[in-house]
């Protein structure tokens, strides 16, 4: 069914485009908790380690530049990325978070009509960005939780412009291998670009898994996003990157806003990618306890995915007084915060981030008393 097209000039106010009203604005999880003075919170998957020394001394020298525009090439910053991972420099394309990316992705791409494809438990940013472009966002079941490869390309035809593929993935913290992605890229006709965004890749130490940079360069309709949220702990200033093939980034960049990523942030993140000891410390604590903590769940007799993130996410029984939605409020009431992701269609599932030990520790004990004060 078509929808009907009303005579806009007509309306008494000003009235949004058709389809604007029927997006479903993004829900961030909850940041505090009512009684709770100083709750912990484990639901954005940030940093629990902070953000490098570096990154933060970094950002205090921008106190005085906070008249001045910034550097609307991100030059710094772009060499740095360039000369870190071998990259070339005119390929690379900055953001307000990866979220501007995407949306910068969308409005390049896509016109009314065409649609995206993307897994049904994909990141909502890639298809409230897509529907703002009037275009149709298509859902892939993921049996497992995973990306499933067959049911992507079942949902490709004629007026496809972008795949979506989150690897590893939010919220379920699973992964697809370098031949899983591959063998989806072969099957995609050319003019279908396929973005992989990578906001956990560094989290996935699998020899199988590849993040995708060497496919931008054999392909010309490849992007891989990166963030400076996750690893580098620096979610608070909002500092996305995409590598691309270079027509790309340059048709982007006519319609990027300038002067897009600030100051403050530029220069935090240059210092914070200088700083591999604060990454090692980072990615060791993941590494340490994210197995730890998914025994542990699977131990009360909960369902915990194998994650490649710096989370878990964690199944829990149907049954009234055991579920994932009673658990986030016995949990809060501790001063726990994790998230409900029943937003992204998994109404049975809280998502983890992995904390310090005592935190860890804290999760779990809690999670214990919950599982055996409910009733059975």
């Amino acid at each position: 069914m078509t929808d009907i097209v009303l005579d806009r000039s007509a309306a008494p106010r000003p009235t949004p485009k058709p389809g604007i009203m029927d997006i479903a604005p993004y829900v961030p999880g909850k940041s505090k908790v009512d009684g709770v003075e100083h709750p912990l919170k484990l639901s954005a998957n940030e940093n629990i380690l902070g953000s490098s020394p570096d990154a933060r001394e970094a950002f205090s020298t921008a106190f005085d530049k906070l008249q001045m525009y910034p550097d609307g090439r991100t030059t710094a910053l772009r060499e740095a990325l360039a000369a870190k991972y071998g990259l070339e420099p005119e390929r690379l394309l900055f953001g307000c978070g990866s979220d501007e990316i995407f949306q910068l992705l969308n409005q390049a791409f896509l016109e009314p009509g065409d649609n995206i494809v993307q897994g049904e438990f994909g990141f909502g940013a890639y298809a409230i960005g897509a529907r703002a472009c009037q275009a149709q966002v298509r859902m892939a079941p993921e049996p497992n939780y995973r990306v499933d490869v067959d049911e992507l390309l079942k949902l490709v035809d004629a007026r496809t412009r972008i795949v979506f593929v989150a690897n590893p993935a939010n919220p379920t913290g699973t992964w697809n291998s370098a031949a899983e992605i591959r063998r989806l890229h072969a099957a995609l006709p050319p003019s279908v670009v396929l973005c992989l965004d990578g906001a956990y890749a560094e989290f996935c130490h699998d020899p199988a898994y590849e993040d995708g940079m060497s496919m931008v360069r054999e392909f010309d309709n490849v992007v891989v996003t990166r963030t400076f949220s996750k690893l580098h702990g620096l979610a608070a200033l909002r500092v996305g990157w995409a590598y691309m093939p270079e027509e790309m980034a340059g048709a982007i960049d006519r319609i990027r806003l300038p002067f897009n990523v600030n100051i403050p942030a530029q220069l935090a993140a240059v210092a914070a990618l200088a700083d591999d000891e604060f990454q090692q410390r980072s990615l060791a604590l993941v590494d340490q306890w994210r197995p730890w903590l998914t025994q542990q769940l699977g131990g009360l007799g909960l369902e915990p995915l194998p994650s490649a993130a710096n989370f878990v996410l964690v199944g829990f029984p149907t049954t009234p007084g055991k579920t994932a939605k009673e658990a986030d409020a016995f949990l809060s009431a501790r001063g726990l915060i994790v998230r409900y992701v029943a937003g992204y269609g998994l109404p049975n599932h809280l998502r983890i981030t992995i904390g310090l030990e005592e935190h860890n520790r804290a999760v779990v004990e809690a999670l214990q008393d919950f599982m055996k004060d409910q009733p059975a």
